[in-house]
């Protein structure tokens, strides 16, 4: 009975909208990211992009725009996209965005569950787990997926850490309600860190559990993790809520018909890469995209577009994007890269001058050569 698995409400009549509804820019430049990434580890000859919780596919399908536009750049590597979705409902709306509906069952045996072939020509695969997803250099996106997985909260009480669960009121039919826990629960003795300072706290075992296995994979067989979700870096506290049309909505009101979020803590993702790979951000997306070059990309689309209708979308879709009251700061960057990626390079020449490190797109000024 999940919100997701029954309906997913994504997109203008949906309950939410995410960047990449807004505006093609946003893939676009994500997929530039990759590319650039792909390059700086010495173009691997296989390329593989897995996306999690793909929503409907818009972000995968703005990203394969961009490797069609790179395809002599990408001739010699074998591209593939392999997409983690849990939600039958979801898949088939991917599917059809992604390949026109062209797409085959895979017998139960095999790990990905569906397959197919972009309009590109790129082959796609479907899982419901990042563990099926085989093993290899693959490049990973997370895009609003870790704020929809489930939290534990918790309360600082004159008793010391009680956890908020959630009960039957009462005095109310038909209505939960929030609770505090008589005493510490498993989840309280195991998920606070002991030199917490807030008084409430909320924590993902699920995301924790996710990225140590993005982490392990990147430092065993190459690759990078980017993240794009709201969040804080350790400092929020109470962040869990609801949406339904565009619309905050009481979590507890009618479960399984709103969209129900919290905000990633990426202080406790770093945590849990437990050291394996480097890590780059949070940055506010703002940051991002204007490193990523979004003022020149806007520059271009504006100039090629006749009519005004088309200009003032693209005005307005960039400042949701890139305005801090709106999109611009609420929404952070967070990668995940192997050590060596940022590990001066030795020079056996003239051990004395040091070579500059090439710069994390996005994550750092770029200087175009």
């Amino acid at each position: 009975q999940g919100y997701y698995t029954r309906r997913g409400g994504i997109g203008e009549s949906g309950d939410f909208i995410t960047s990449p509804e807004i505006s093609q820019i946003f893939g676009e430049l994500i997929g530039i990211w990759y590319v650039s990434e792909w390059i700086a580890m010495g173009k691997p000859k296989a390329f593989r992009l897995v996306e999690l919780g793909p929503g409907r596919g818009t972000l995968t399908d703005d990203i394969l725009r961009v490797f069609k536009q790179l395809s002599s750049l990408l001739s010699k590597c074998d591209v593939s996209i392999h997409l983690v979705e849990v939600s039958p409902k979801l898949s088939e709306i991917q599917a059809l965005m992604l390949t026109g509906g062209k797409v085959q069952s895979n017998p139960e045996d095999e790990s990905a569950y569906m397959k197919g072939v972009s309009k590109t020509g790129i082959p796609i695969f479907w899982y419901r787990d990042v563990q099926d997803v085989p093993p290899g250099f693959s490049f990973y996106l997370a895009h609003e997926f870790f704020d929809a997985l489930p939290i534990h909260k918790f309360q600082r009480t004159e008793k010391g850490w009680r956890e908020v669960l959630v009960d039957i009121d009462p005095e109310v039919p038909d209505q939960l309600r929030f609770v505090l826990s008589p005493s510490s629960t498993p989840a309280t003795e195991n998920f606070i860190q002991p030199e917490e300072t807030r008084d409430h706290v909320e924590v993902c075992p699920e995301a924790g559990v996710i990225i140590q296995r993005l982490a392990c994979r990147i430092e065993k067989d190459g690759g990078a993790a980017l993240v794009a979700d709201y969040g804080h870096d350790g400092t929020k506290t109470d962040t869990f809520r609801g949406f339904r049309n565009h619309k905050l909505h009481d979590v507890l009101r009618a479960p399984g018909t709103a969209d129900l979020t919290a905000d990633v803590d990426f202080s406790y993702l770093r945590k849990m890469t437990q050291g394996r790979t480097a890590t780059l951000g949070p940055i506010k997306q703002q940051e991002f995209l204007k490193n990523m070059g979004i003022d020149l990309r806007l520059q271009v689309l504006l100039q090629n577009s006749d009519d005004t209708a088309t200009r003032e979308q693209l005005l307005h879709s960039y400042d949701m994007l890139m305005n801090p009251k709106k999109m611009g700061d609420c929404f952070n960057f967070f990668a995940l890269l192997p050590h060596h990626r940022l590990v001066q390079p030795e020079r056996k020449h003239k051990p004395e001058s040091k070579s500059p490190l090439l710069p994390v797109a996005g994550f750092g000024e770029l200087l175009l050569q």
